[in-house]
């Protein structure tokens, strides 16, 4: 993108787990020479790995901290990648108002092989079902933050970041 200067940031990635997020927010930000964050890697590094936050401390304690790391992140100049949950929590909803929101859709076929071999918590027990009725639950709340919808099924990186960069980015 010739121009990254007339770029809206923060744009926001969510989604369902599984829907490339991670994945098109750093080619996103490498696109547009900005920084990448992601909550997850973020919670990870202050505080361990996911799925033992949960064994340890359960949900809720990760949800409070998903959220402060969330509200510092959506301060930045940054292309920022949301755990999937993020959403969940009122305020995360309300400082995302008005920023550039892509929300990335994926298939249950197409999520299938990116979820295997995965620490994921929430589809620890139930698998692919899980992800399904969790993807279904948090639906209208991605639809209700976002000002883009991308089905990254069967569409390269390049063409979602392209379709982003399009929207956003005002070239």
């Amino acid at each position: 993108m010739p121009d990254s200067a007339r770029l809206a940031l923060p744009i926001v990635l969510v989604g369902p787990m599984g829907a490339g997020k991670s994945r098109v927010g750093h080619r996103l930000a490498t696109t547009v020479d900005a920084p990448f964050i992601d909550t997850d890697l973020r919670i990870v590094e202050r505080y361990g790995p996911i799925d033992e936050i949960f064994d340890r401390e359960g949900e809720e304690y990760f949800r409070i901290i998903e959220r402060e790391v969330v509200a510092e992140a959506l301060r930045e100049e940054a292309v920022i990648s949301l755990g999937g949950g993020a959403v969940l929590h009122p305020d995360t909803r309300d400082d995302l108002a008005g920023l550039a929101v892509v929300w990335l859709q994926v298939s249950r076929d197409a999520v299938r092989p990116r979820l295997q071999g995965g620490n994921r918590p929430l589809i620890a027990d139930g698998g692919l079902d899980r992800w399904s009725a969790i993807a279904a639950q948090r639906r209208p709340l991605y639809e209700a933050v976002a000002g883009l919808s991308i089905d990254t099924s069967r569409r390269s990186v390049a063409r979602i970041v392209e379709a982003i960069t399009e929207r956003f980015g005002g070239t």
